[in-house]
């Protein structure tokens, strides 16, 4: 590549990427007005509740479809074993809604900032 392709070819790339699309736009507005509502605790857990249950109901119908027989056997000795099931089921829901949800809003506000420094570029 010669000298002038080199010198040139900066320019082309920031005068294209200047330009927001519309649904940038969009998504910068959406995201100033629900970024702060998404960030609290209790909307995390409503967000991710779906697949964190769904998971959780995956994990209980393997442990009680009885094809490990030690576990069977185990689940039938000790009663305790329910009241650690049900609280580890309880921890995995808030973990993986909390997870889940916190990892969303981070891409969010991740898209947001770039996008916002897209449009302030001069």
């Amino acid at each position: 590549m010669n000298g002038y392709y080199k010198s040139i070819m900066p320019l082309c790339f920031n005068f294209a990427g200047i330009m927001l699309t519309e649904d940038e736009k969009r998504f910068i507005a959406y995201w100033e007005t629900n970024r702060l509502k998404r960030r609290k605790l209790l909307k995390q857990l409503a967000i991710g509740l779906p697949m964190s249950a769904a998971i959780v109901i995956a994990i209980f119908i393997n442990f009680f479809s009885g094809w490990y027989k030690r576990a069977d056997m185990a689940l039938r000795s000790s009663s305790s074993l329910i009241l650690v099931l049900v609280i580890a089921a309880i921890l995995i829901v808030v973990f993986v809604s909390v997870f889940s949800a916190k990892h969303q809003w981070d891409i969010n506000e991740q898209r947001y900032r770039e996008f916002l420094a897209k449009k302030d570029k001069p």
